[in-house]
This record gives structure tokens, C-alpha cells and sequence, in this order.
């Protein structure tokens, strides 16, 4: 009691002009560069004799005035001294819902910089989108890996390349992993942030996906025909990270229908002036493909849902889909090839029906073995291999355009194709499928024929071509696109237009479908959140794995957190050692937690003072070593048993507008140094408690100290870092001295190696390397 009725008199600090007490808006106390106080009201309206200059009116010192006024630091502890003690609450208090929810907690940085700075970037804002469908819901075998959203809110800049999201705009999301809180850590007392979900995700993808993904959000960039991707979100719903990328509300299958419902029966002539619009349809096709090969994206696969059309009724390629059909692809090869032996063929074909046929996918003989060889199935049919590579996307190009022009009858050729391969990749038959597959391509032959007529018999053999077994010996897209466009201008009315080819590479690590995205849909649906588990393994891996340290747990959720209650006031710092926990108050105290069971062991009460910062120290006796705000250092024996007395007291000379010990630091030299409000920076010897040396420099309180080489470095308000050398204490370099209109007020710093790292008031943090 008598503690509180000798603060509660206090004489409070007050502006040496006005006389006013310090703490509203209009008195906030600014440092002066001589060190004195007054508040900016009243330097405003004090008279400047020179340009830049004013007159401090506690020692008459004529100093330079920065402009703004503001730009001067603010004197933190004349704050202190006056802003009154609101916070102290009972032992019994009760605690509230801000404390039941538990803190937000930032996993560590568990990937590099580097990896950092390139994805931050793509991270889209948590409230900037919104689901409206889902394209799971849809799909019977839940195999769509797509759902489509808008955007809430206008947001520019939302990646370094510049694309901008507009409001209201339609999206498309394609699954790319969860994030799952069981194994990632999260617990009900630690929660991640949203930003480190998204990146967790990322980083917990493989190197081959992160380059297939950046390679697609480049090619994005700068393609015309392809649709934008802008980033990546996480959904909190269903904890899952999507590819957010443009989306048109035109597709190419509703597209086709259109056209095909609108053509009458008429002879063959007719019909193909009548079809202009599937074969321009064609033609924007074949130049979107070989705008892909421009720039080295090969997808080995296509199929109508890889298409659609913006507003302009201009072809373009929706990559969302292209990887998504890509999975069901992959998925469905797995399911009716790797399934189990003896399943009926008329589900076999079912299967082929549902997921490839009706939604015209067209995979080359080449890709598909390919696929299948990453399943472990190596196809003895008799053929040749050949390697995959532009002319695979060539094949399947003719196969998108003959199915534009054929329509049904194609379709019913296709499914007999595929089923006649996997009936007999599943029964191991022996046949000459080479043989067999000119068969097929005959067949093809004439549907084209009786479709286009032999008027235009160049169309014909050059989507033969297309088909040809060996991929060396297809065309160009180029050249497909060429001859689709006599069907619709004459070759003399044609302008010059050539379309540039990309020569065929030997590396084709861009194959999407055979890429690690393409196959990456077991690990996203063991990654799923939805799946049940099973707690009491988690609960024994718990007991079994407490050894492991804080952020190996954090990594695999055995984490727990535990309140320590004790402190009635503002806890001002944090040390540990000797199995003890130390922390500092402005209830005047030290209190000791024990690091074994996390219990109260004792509590230093010396100091008359806030006490402000609190450090540990094990030379030939364990010592805790604190300051307050009058100027005292206590110096207390930390280990048992615990002293009620400290074993020293220090006492800086005290002079209230500039007391207070800010900053401690202790040398292997068994120096304590400690900043102070004084803007000194004080050498104790530890070994007889006398004070060795007052290094000065500093034009503000010093509110930071830091080691490191046998060099100390100390942080101020008035916006400096001083370097010392602890071997004679003299002075080294100065950091951050910049012209006055820039001063900003340094808090923290951290320093090791090469790196120092300076916490500024403004929030602004500079790194000096």
C-alpha cells in the first residue's frame, strides 16, 4: 500500500513551457537532440533565431529542428510516467475471451528467403474471393478437382507481374494441396497465419510441381491465348489452396452443340459451307496449340473441356482444366488398367465411356503408354516406342478437330479404340497392335471422307497424317492450320499470314500430363482434411515424441501451451537459463518459473521502479540480472536457493527526466553493460560491481543492446546504431545517421554475423549486411 500511495503522489513531468502534463495528443514530450523534452506544441510556436534551428528551453543550446516537428523521437518514458496504471487487475480475475481463443502463432520459416520472395507474391488476400460452385458436386466419381468463384473486390498489384483482379470477375479454382492443421502443427492453442497456409502448402509441394507451376503462371503472363492465373487461395472451409485463374463463361462442347444443332441436312457441298463455323473453330484451335509449343508447354493430351471462348468469341486455353482433366486422365488409366484382374469388360467400357470418350479426351497411342509405364505396366503388343514430344499433342489436335467435323460416329470409333487396347493391356494378350491401329486409322479415313467430301481431299490426308503411329512423321500445327483455312478463304483472297513453328527439343519437361501435377492426385487426397483418422495414434505419437524441440514439434502438432499467471502489470522481459524462466514487470517484480513442470518459484521484489528488462547470466555462478525504471540494477542469485535479497544493487545517478535503464547486454568478459535514458551506455565489471567506463555518442535514450564478435551494438531514439569495441571500449562506425527530417526512433536490435537487423518506432525494419 505504501508502494502505491508514494506513486499515486508522484510529482507527473510536465512540458517545461506550458507546463503541461504530459500524455494527450497536443503534449506528447519530443526528444530535442541536446536530450531534453518539450512538447511538439510547443517547438512549433517557440522562436527559431535561424533557419532549421530552435532554442531548447531547458538548457538554452541552440539544436536543429527537423520539419516535421514529428519526425523527433518521442520520449517513451516521460509517456510512461504519465499515461496512469489502468491495467492492474486482481489475483482472481477471470479470464476473457481474448485469452480463451488463443494467440495467432507464425510458424517459423521453415523454407528459404528466396522461396519466400518468389511465392509471397501470389498469395491472394483471404477475403478476396468467394465459391459459388463446385465442380466435385457435379462429377459422380468426385474426381473434378475444379470449382469456380468471383471475386469480391476490386485488388490491383496482386502479383509482381501486374495482373489485376476485377470485381465481380469469374474464376476458376483447381485444387493444389491442403493444408492440414493435425499435421502441420495447429492445435486449439496455436493457429496459423493465413499467409503461412498458403506458403506451407507450397513449400510441402515437390521441386517438379513448383517449376511446372511456374512455368505455367509465366506462360499466363504472356499469352494471349492461354487464360490468366493470378495467384493462389486458401479456402478455409475446406482447408484446401487452389490455382486462382481466369475463366470464361463460353466453352468449346457448348459451342460445338450449337453449331452442329443449327446444320441443316443437306448435301455434302452444302453441309461443308454450312459447317464455316466449326472449321474457323478448328483453324483458332490449331494456332492456340502451336502458340504452346512457342513457348515449350506441351500438354500430351487435349480434349474439348481444354478450350473455351472469352467474350470475342476468340479461342483460348483454360489451363485450370487442362490439369484438371489431365488428373481424371491419369485417374481413370489407374482405376481400369491397374484395377484388379477379372473386372467385366462391359464395366470396362463404361468407365472409358464416362471419363475420356464423352468428354472427347484424346490421348496418343505413345502418351498412354508413357502413363501407363508409371504405374509399372509395360505393354508388350508388339509395338515400337517413341519418344513423346510435340508431335503427341499433334495427334490429338486432329482428333479434336475430326471430332468437330465427325461428331457421334468418331466418338463410337474412339471408345472402340481405347477398349480394345486396355481389354488387352488388362488380359495380357499378345497381338500386333500396330497392326490393328492402321485398321482403326482406316476406319477414321472414311468417316473424314464422307464428312468433307473428296473436294477437299488435302484436309483428309492431312488429318491422316496427323494420326500417323510414329509422331516424327505428323506435321506441323502450322501446317494443319494452313490447310483448314482453305476451307474457309480461298487461297488467292488468303493474307500472308505464317504462323512460327518451335522445333521439335530433346527435354519435354513441360509434358503436363506426364508431369508431377498430373500425378500428384494420391498425395492431395491423403493431404484431404476430410479423411478420418485416428486420434489415439496421434495421442501416443504425442507422449511418445515430447523430447523433440519447439519447432520440430510445431512441425508435426506436439505442441501445448500452458498460462502463466503471476504478473499484475506489463511484462517488459524474457530470459532464460539455469532451468529457470525470468520475467520483468512494471508491478516492480522479477518472477521465476520453473522450465520442468512450468511452476511459480519465487519472485524478486527490490526494485522501487518499473522494472524494464530482465537477462541471465551463467559465469562461475548463475545470475539474473535486472533494471528498472529509476536508474537501479539489481543483480540476483539464480539458482537454489532462491534469495529474497539481490546480491548487488547498482545505482545510476539519477536525474528523472532522463533516468531508466532501457537495454542490458553481458560480454564473455563478465562486462554488463546497460543502456540508458541518459543516452549513455554503461561498462559494470561483474567481478567487484564497480562501474569501468561511460561510453558516450548517442543523442537520445539508448533503448537497445546487442553482442556479437567482440562487438557491442547499440540502438537509440534518435535513429542510430553505434558500434563499440569491447576490448578498449572505444568507438567503431555509426549506422543510420541521416539528415534530422528522417530520424526515426530505434527499439529493438538483433545481430548475428554479417546481418544486424534494427527495429524502428515507425515500423519500418532496416537490415545492415
Amino acid at each position: 500500500m505504501a508502494e502505491d500511495e508514494s506513486e499515486s503522489t508522484l510529482e507527473l513531468p510536465e512540458c517545461p513551457v506550458c507546463l503541461q502534463q504530459y500524455g494527450d495528443v497536443s503534449t506528447v514530450p519530443r526528444v530535442l537532440a541536446c536530450g531534453h523534452s518539450a512538447c511538439g506544441d510547443c517547438l512549433t510556436q517557440l522562436q527559431n533565431p535561424f533557419p532549421c534551428t530552435i532554442r531548447c528551453p531547458s538548457c538554452t543550446q541552440l539544436v536543429k529542428l527537423p520539419n516535421p516537428i514529428s519526425c523527433l523521437p518521442k520520449n517513451i518514458d516521460l509517456l510512461r510516467f504519465s499515461t496512469p496504471n489502468t491495467s492492474k487487475t486482481p489475483n482472481n480475475h477471470a479470464s476473457t475471451e481474448k485469452y480463451d481463443k488463443g494467440p495467432i502463432f507464425i510458424k517459423p520459416h521453415l523454407w528459404s528467403h528466396e522461396f519466400y520472395s518468389i511465392w509471397r507474391t501470389w498469395v491472394l488476400p483471404e477475403d478476396s474471393l468467394i465459391i459459388e460452385s463446385n465442380g466435385a458436386d457435379d462429377d459422380s466419381n468426385g474426381t473434378c478437382f475444379i470449382c469456380y468463384g468471383k471475386v469480391l473486390k476490386v485488388l490491383k498489384n496482386v502479383s509482381c507481374m501486374g495482373c489485376v483482379l476485377k470485381e465481380n470477375e469469374k474464376v476458376s479454382l483447381l485444387e493444389i494441396g491442403y493444408f492440414d492443421d493435425l499435421n502441420n502443427g495447429s492445435s486449439k492453442k496455436f493457429e496459423y497465419s493465413y499467409e503461412v497456409k498458403v506458403m506451407s502448402v507450397l513449400y510441402g509441394l515437390s521441386e517438379g510441381e513448383r517449376n511446372e507451376l511456374e512455368s505455367i503462371i509465366k506462360s499466363s503472363l504472356g499469352l494471349h491465348v492461354m487464360c490468366k492465373v493470378y495467384g493462389f487461395w486458401y479456402n478455409m472451409d475446406n482447408h484446401c489452396v487452389y490455382m486462382v485463374s481466369e475463366a470464361f463463361s463460353g466453352s468449346l462442347l457448348g459451342k460445338v452443340s450449337v453449331l452442329r444443332n443449327a446444320i441443316p441436312e443437306k448435301n455434302v457441298e452444302e453441309k461443308v459451307n454450312d459447317e464455316t463455323g466449326l472449321v474457323i473453330v478448328g483453324s483458332d484451335i490449331c494456332q492456340a496449340v502451336n502458340d504452346l509449343h512457342l513457348i515449350g508447354l506441351l500438354p500430351g493430351y487435349l480434349g474439348l473441356s481444354c478450350f473455351g471462348f472469352d467474350k470475342f468469341d476468340h479461342v483460348y486455353v483454360d489451363i485450370s482444366e487442362v490439369l484438371a482433366t489431365g488428373k481424371r486422365v491419369r485417374k481413370t488409366l489407374t482405376e481400369v488398367v491397374v484395377g484388379e484382374k477379372g473386372t467385366c469388360s462391359e464395366h470396362l467400357v463404361v468407365k472409358l465411356k464416362n471419363n475420356i470418350v464423352e468428354d472427347c479426351v484424346f490421348v496418343s497411342p505413345e502418351v498412354l503408354f508413357e502413363l501407363l509405364k508409371l504405374d509399372g505396366i509395360v505393354i508388350e503388343l508388339g509395338s515400337s516406342r517413341h519418344r513423346v514430344g510435340y508431335g503427341s499433342d499433334i495427334w490429338s489436335l486432329a482428333c479434336v478437330i475430326i471430332s468437330l467435323l465427325v461428331g457421334k460416329p468418331f466418338a463410337e470409333e474412339m471408345q472402340n479404340y481405347l477398349s480394345y487396347l486396355f481389354t488387352a493391356v488388362r488380359d495380357e494378350k499378345g497381338v500386333d497392335y500396330v497392326g490393328w491401329y492402321m485398321e482403326w486409322r482406316q476406319k477414321i479415313m472414311i468417316l473424314i471422307e464422307c464428312r468433307v467430301g473428296s473436294e477437299f481431299i488435302n484436309v483428309t490426308e492431312i488429318l491422316l497424317k496427323c494420326l500417323d503411329y510414329n509422331p516424327a512423321n505428323r506435321p506441323l500445327a502450322s501446317e494443319l492450320w494452313k490447310t483448314l483455312r482453305v476451307l474457309v478463304i480461298k487461297p488467292e483472297l488468303d493474307e500472308v499470314i505464317d504462323l512460327r513453328q518451335e522445333e521439335e527439343k530433346e527435354n519435354m519437361c513441360n509434358c503436363l500430363i506426364l508431369g508431377h501435377l498430373c500425378q500428384s492426385i494420391d498425395k492431395i487426397s491423403n493431404q484431404s482434411p476430410r479423411r478420418t483418422s485416428d486420434t489415439s495414434t496421434v495421442e501416443n505419437a504425442n507422449q511418445e515424441e515430447v523430447d523433440k524441440d519447439v519447432v520440430e514439434g510445431l512441425s508435426h502438432g506436439q505442441v501445448k501451451c500452458i498460462d502463466l499467471k503471476g504478473h499484475l502489470n506489463c511484462i517488459t522481459g524474457l530470459a532464460t537459463g539455469g532451468g529457470f524462466l525470468f520475467s520483468s514487470s512494471f508491478d516492480k517484480m522479477v518472477n521465476v518459473w520453473s522450465l520442468q513442470d512450468y511452476s511459480h518459484v519465487h519472485s524478486f521484489k527490490g526494485h522501487e521502479q518499473r522494472v524494464m528488462v530482465v537477462a541471465f547470466v551463467d559465469y562461475e555462478e548463475p545470475l539474473c540480472i535486472s533494471g528498472d525504471n529509476g536508474g537501479a540494477i539489481c543483480i540476483w542469485r539464480a539458482s537454489t536457493p532462491l534469495s529474497p535479497e539481490p546480491l548487488k544493487k547498482l545505482q545510476e545517478q539519477q536525474d528523472w527526466r532522463y533516468s531508466g535503464i532501457h537495454a542490458l547486454a553481458v560480454s564473455r568478459s563478465q562486462y554488463l553493460y546497460t543502456g540508458s535514458g541518459d543516452k549513455s551506455i554503461k561498462a559494470w565489471s561483474l567481478q567487484d560491481y564497480s562501474l569501468s567506463c561511460t561510453m558516450n555518442g548517442h543523442k537520445s535514450v539508448v533503448s537497445s543492446l546487442a553482442i556479437c564478435d567482440e562487438v557491442l551494438y547499440s540502438g537509440s531514439w534518435d535513429g542510430t546504431v553505434r558500434l563499440w569495441c569491447l576490448s578498449d571500449h572505444s568507438p567503431l562506425a555509426v549506422l543510420g545517421e541521416e539528415a534530422p527530417g528522417s530520424v526515426c526512433s530505434i527499439f529493438c536490435l538483433a545481430v548475428d554475423e554479417n546481418i544486424l537487423v534494427a527495429a524502428h518506432e515507425n515500423g519500418l525494419t532496416k537490415i545492415f549486411y
